[in-house]
């Protein structure tokens, strides 16, 4: 951990006391308020995984997911948002030098750009001359309010209309129009809208394919030797969906430790506190969460010792990140529900309790196209057993 990343750190612990004031506001406007993205981007936090030659630290990913950690601790919202925003530009990082600089600039003159995505591939993709042209509506682009480029999926097609690849397309904002559809339930204040493109060129050095990028060879690498950009997409990727929920169930533990230890059951006159029961469910809450925030950042940790000693990293390794990070959301959001189930009547109202914001955001996170446990431990066992995997999100 590098002197200067260790100090972005300190400077994002230092702003989780008005992250924590400002959640009833990014819930109420549907968007991390215009502040606290202004106050994260000062502290260096969105440029923690950007290369070195566009102004950014290449960071030890884990120091990354630190900070999510506890950024979602004070708000959710932000959380996931801090988190999916600032793990764009490793993502970035990776496509040709020519689309890095049109993002950051020659010499990172713009080095404080923001990018969101949406990864399905929802819209239309043709082959041209020099490139492509997409048109379509992508999904759940969270924080795409606050940024100036989008990552959206496409497939593309052969003359008779079969797949033949998955790609990644960059575009600027002036490409592409949001529609503001986002009012849900939880992790409502994501601003997670659509992104709509009418007929707009892509050139093909803005077009990364995810064959490459799954083969751990890419154009990046080229001008980004930086250990960080050796790590697996789907290890980065789904670590980044898991590690907000972590610290938004330890946020919901502490702000439940906290009011049992004063609260009064009403039907029974006695404290909370003493009720055994209670006290059973705070453990197994606490080892929950533990477990899942211990075992993520585990994985990526030696992840990254092996891509800094210029190791191969083994598909066992790849699978158990991804066997951990499914159970991370899992045992999560089951430990939330422990605690939701006994926060007592008032944790229902609708305002601003903690826990049963967490409880949404949650339930909201799990549902995430990367908290998909069946297909995970699947690939998990199937590896266990010696069997061959096909499947790019490993």
């Amino acid at each position: 951990m590098s002197q200067d990343s260790a100090a972005v750190l300190d400077a994002v612990r230092a702003l989780l006391p008005a992250l924590r004031e400002r959640v009833a506001d990014a819930e109420a406007q549907r968007k991390v308020p215009e502040s606290s993205i202004k106050d994260l981007a000062a502290t260096g936090f969105f440029r923690l995984l950007q290369p070195r030659r566009f102004g950014g630290y290449a960071a030890d990913p884990t120091l990354f997911y630190d900070a999510v950690h506890e950024i979602a601790e004070a708000c959710g919202s932000t959380g996931w948002v801090a988190s999916v925003v600032g793990v764009h530009p490793w993502h970035v990082a990776l496509f040709d030098p020519r689309a890095q600089a049109e993002v950051w600039g020659e010499d990172g003159e713009r080095a404080d750009t923001r990018i969101s995505s949406s990864y399905a591939p929802t819209g239309r993709v043709t082959v041209v001359d020099g490139g492509f042209r997409i048109s379509g509506r992508w999904h759940f682009s969270s924080g795409c309010d606050h940024c100036e480029w989008a990552l959206l999926g496409g497939l593309v097609t052969d003359a008779e209309g079969r797949p033949v690849d998955m790609r990644t397309f960059l575009l600027p904002r002036h490409a592409y129009t949001i529609d503001d559809v986002w009012d849900t339930v939880g992790l409502r204040g994501t601003g997670s809208n659509d992104v709509v493109v009418d007929d707009v060129f892509v050139p093909e050095h803005r077009a990364l394919s995810f064959g490459p990028v799954t083969a751990l060879d890419v154009p990046g690498h080229a001008v980004n030797p930086e250990p960080v950009y050796k790590l697996p997409y789907a290890s980065v990727f789904t670590t980044t969906i898991s590690a907000p929920i972590t610290g938004i169930a330890r946020g919901a533990y502490a702000s439940y430790v906290h009011a049992t230890r004063e609260r009064i059951r009403v039907s029974y006159g006695t404290k909370v506190a003493e009720d055994p029961f209670a006290q059973v469910r705070i453990a197994r809450a606490g080892s929950e969460i533990d477990a899942a925030w211990l075992l993520l950042r585990r994985n990526i940790a030696e992840l990254y010792a092996l891509a800094e000693r210029g190791e191969p990293l083994p598909l066992e390794l790849r699978g158990r990140t991804r066997r951990d990070q499914v159970l991370a959301t899992e045992r999560c959001t089951s430990a939330v529900d422990l605690l939701m189930e006994n926060a007592g009547g008032n944790a229902m109202r609708i305002g601003g309790n903690a826990v049963q914001r967490a409880w949404r955001d949650c339930h909201t996170g799990r549902g995430h196209a990367a908290n998909d446990p069946e297909r995970a431990l699947m690939m998990h066992g199937q590896i266990t057993l010696g069997l061959e995997i096909q499947d790019t999100m490993l």
